[in-house]
């Protein structure tokens, strides 16, 4: 039997730019993505979130809003991976890469890098809302 893997990204607005992490593994190793990572058996999503979230950027967050999930059987090659995508707004914590980041960066909105997975649709999804809390330029 074939199990879906539930994972969880978060859109992170930080210093007027977005937090992106070089990934150290495959799939797509080398590319920058959203934090973000599998949900634990036992695990609630807001609480996975916020873990990946801490391991791979040294952030402390809070979950501000759902942007969506993300269920396209194909969008990663390791098989059916679902995420759901959050906003969290850091809350502590210094920014620094940790767990399978081989680094953490931020980028302008409008300058992202080419992206793992579905993460530019998940970050296109949210401009509305991000726009919202980042400064204005």
């Amino acid at each position: 039997m074939k199990c879906i893997t539930l994972t969880v990204d978060a859109i992170i607005p930080y210093e007027g730019k977005i937090v992106l992490i070089k990934r150290k593994n495959e799939p797509f190793k080398g590319f920058y993505a959203l934090p973000g990572g599998i949900v634990e058996y036992g695990e609630r999503v807001e609480d996975a979130l916020l873990r990946e979230v801490e391991e791979e950027t040294g952030l402390e967050g809070k979950i501000y809003k759902l942007v969506g999930v993300y269920s396209d059987p194909n969008r990663d090659p390791r098989g059916h991976f679902v995420s759901i995508c959050y906003v969290v707004l850091p809350s502590g914590g210094e920014l620094r890469a940790g767990s399978d980041a081989r680094e953490v960066a931020l980028f302008l909105l409008d300058s992202l890098p080419s992206l793992a997975f579905d993460h530019e649709k998940m970050i296109r999804d949210a401009e509305a809302m991000i726009r919202g809390i980042l400064p204005k330029v």
